[in-house]
């Protein structure tokens, strides 16, 4: 029942904690940590909330729940997204804009189960409609979507092929798998296997056999393949 999976995404692990963040946000409201904690309890029935427990959080010793960390927002009077670091997952991108997982199944047109699914294998299984629909909803960059779909893996395995093979032939394919305008796809793809080739090219010595170290930079090329994508990117 949805209900059920509502509950189990409420017992996932929280995202990244930003502590001083939110030491910083409660002294500029100039509030001690026994005022946060009681605003906790008394607005949002947090009864085990103590100032020891908010201390414990601003020294990153402990992290609060997706629960506690609605209540410890309302608290500061800040939105989620303060409080928590770089989201890394698709159900982090949400909490950081504050939304509810319902909220995100009806703008991208799934059923609010089969999302928290998506939320909790980390595999999005959405048509091309729906994933431009999740990207606006939670206005993720090419990156982050490429990320949080589950798609870095074969986004690799393509542009190692691209950087090492014929890489006309993989321009569209990377076109369909991440949001990227075709014109800059191939421009990053022709550059990156002239790069490579090059590499590989510079390895050999004058009499035609191996230099020392031949292979290295080429491999190390593209072991940082997804990081050399992106930094040629001009909006990642």
């Amino acid at each position: 029942m949805p209900v059920q999976h509502t509950a189990a995404s409420h017992q996932q692990p929280t995202p990244p904690f930003n502590a001083p963040a939110a030491r910083r946000l409660r002294e500029a409201l100039g509030m001690a940590p026994g005022h946060v904690a009681y605003g906790m309890r008394a607005s949002y029935g947090l009864a085990h909330i103590t100032p020891e427990t908010i201390i414990a959080w601003e020294r990153g010793d402990a992290a609060p729940s997706a629960g506690e960390l609605t209540a410890l927002a309302g608290a500061l009077w800040c939105s989620q997204g303060e409080l928590i670091g770089a989201p890394r997952t698709l159900r982090e991108h949400r909490l950081a804009l504050g939304l509810a997982p319902e909220d995100v199944a009806r703008e991208v047109g799934v059923e609010i189960h089969a999302y928290l699914r998506m939320e909790e294998t980390g595999e999005w299984r959405g048509n091309d409609r729906q994933s431009s629909a999740l990207a606006g909803t939670l206005r993720l960059a090419p990156r982050a979507f490429s990320t949080v779909t589950g798609r870095d893996a074969q986004l690799a395995e393509l542009l190692h092929s691209a950087a090492t093979t014929r890489w006309q032939a993989y321009v569209r394919p990377l076109a369909r798998l991440v949001p990227v305008q075709r014109r800059e796809a191939e421009d990053v793809l022709h550059e990156m296997h002239l790069e490579y080739q090059a590499l590989m090219a510079a390895t050999l010595s004058w009499g035609g056999g191996a230099s020392a170290g031949a292979g290295d930079a080429g491999r190390d090329f593209l072991d940082r393949i997804l990081d050399e994508f992106w930094s040629r990117i001009r909006n990642p």
